[in-house]
């Protein structure tokens, strides 16, 4: 049985070429074309002679996703569906603003974690991501979109990241090592697992910390983001505040308005309270629905007005505007589309 050369780590790929009689310096130059180069096969690795390129054919071959939709948005959002080996399929979301492409990438088939305002939320956990299926969404996209440069990675799409904690740490370092990502471009999203949160800085690279936090009161949390249960709202804050970030860092809330459930003005004021004391910034994302959803999102005006009150006690805000509507961008729509 053949060996994809993308389910080895740096170790494990050192092994492999030594077990194969070659050089060390071989396996820096695969994995470069691998990483850095996008190299779909071995054949294409023209740096390897042809013989040496035959003999490594012979027991190995470099996996790639397969794109099973790709759609784009008038707004130049795009999204990928990738099929996976075992037949599930996973999304990726590629998000253009001003001088940045952010990818937006799946950890998980489906979510375990059951937020009512997420579409994954809805389908169950199938399976963890390989960290090499978390990193080749990155190299399919690039290869994709080529000439176009990636600059920044959050893992924000199908998936809670710190619940595949050892594969998603993999994958961190092997964005950071082999793929050559800054650490300060790529944020990972939480929807709230307070002790790994504090395992993170000491198993992966000090990437940038994002909390799905949504709700300001334990009543509605728990209702909208059963993980609330387990680790409430104060606990989550706590992990927070004693997350070691790097000079200058600030751990990012996302906060998605839901009608008449968390937007009210007194929302906006006790989440004041609540981020005291924890260097953050606050993202605001009016809800982007899909069908059969119980919630809505709320009208400008009510956005505007929280926002108001979380900029005039000098926390930095942003209104998130949602992108891809046309295309199902959602985390889960395309997936849900195809079963």
């Amino acid at each position: 049985m053949k060996t994809n050369l993308k389910t080895l780590s740096a170790s494990g790929f050192a092994a492999y070429i030594a077990e194969a009689g070659l050089p060390q310096y071989r396996a820096k130059q695969l994995l470069h074309w691998i990483y850095e180069k996008h190299a779909a096969s071995i054949q294409d690795i023209t740096e390897l002679s042809k013989e040496l390129r035959n003999r490594l054919s012979e027991k190995a071959y470099i996996g790639n996703l397969s794109i099973i939709d790709r759609r784009t948005s008038k707004d130049g959002t795009e999204k990928f569906l990738f099929g996976l080996e075992d037949g599930e399929s996973i999304e990726s979301v590629l998000i253009p603003d001003e001088d940045r492409l952010t990818l937006c990438i799946s950890s998980q088939v489906g979510c375990a974690m059951g937020c009512r305002f997420c579409l994954t939320g809805t389908m169950g956990l199938k399976r963890n991501l390989a960290p090499y299926e978390i990193t080749d969404q990155i190299i399919n996209v690039s290869r994709a979109v080529k000439p176009k440069v990636i600059t920044n990675i959050v893992l924000m799409g199908m998936g809670e990241p710190l619940a595949n904690f050892d594969n998603v740490c993999e994958a961190l370092q092997r964005m950071a090592d082999l793929m050559k990502i800054s650490p300060r471009r790529i944020t990972l999203s939480t929807s709230g697992l307070a002790p790994k949160i504090l395992e993170l800085p000491k198993k992966g690279p000090r990437v940038n910390l994002a909390i799905s936090l949504n709700a300001t009161t334990d009543a509605v949390r728990d209702y909208i983001m059963p993980v609330n249960k387990t680790y409430p709202i104060r606990n989550l804050l706590d992990a927070c505040r004693r997350f070691p970030l790097q000079q200058r860092r600030r751990i990012t809330f996302e906060y998605v308005l839901l009608k008449g459930v968390n937007d009210s003005v007194e929302d906006a004021h006790r989440l004041v309270k609540l981020l005291k004391g924890v260097p953050s910034k606050v993202n605001l994302i009016p809800f982007n629905t899909f069908a059969g959803c119980e919630f809505e999102s709320p009208p400008e005006k009510t956005v505007r007005s929280f926002q108001e009150v979380l900029a005039a006690a000098n926390l930095t805000v942003l209104v998130r505007k949602s992108k891809g509507q046309d295309i199902l961008a959602a985390c889960g729509q395309l997936k849900a589309k195809y079963g």
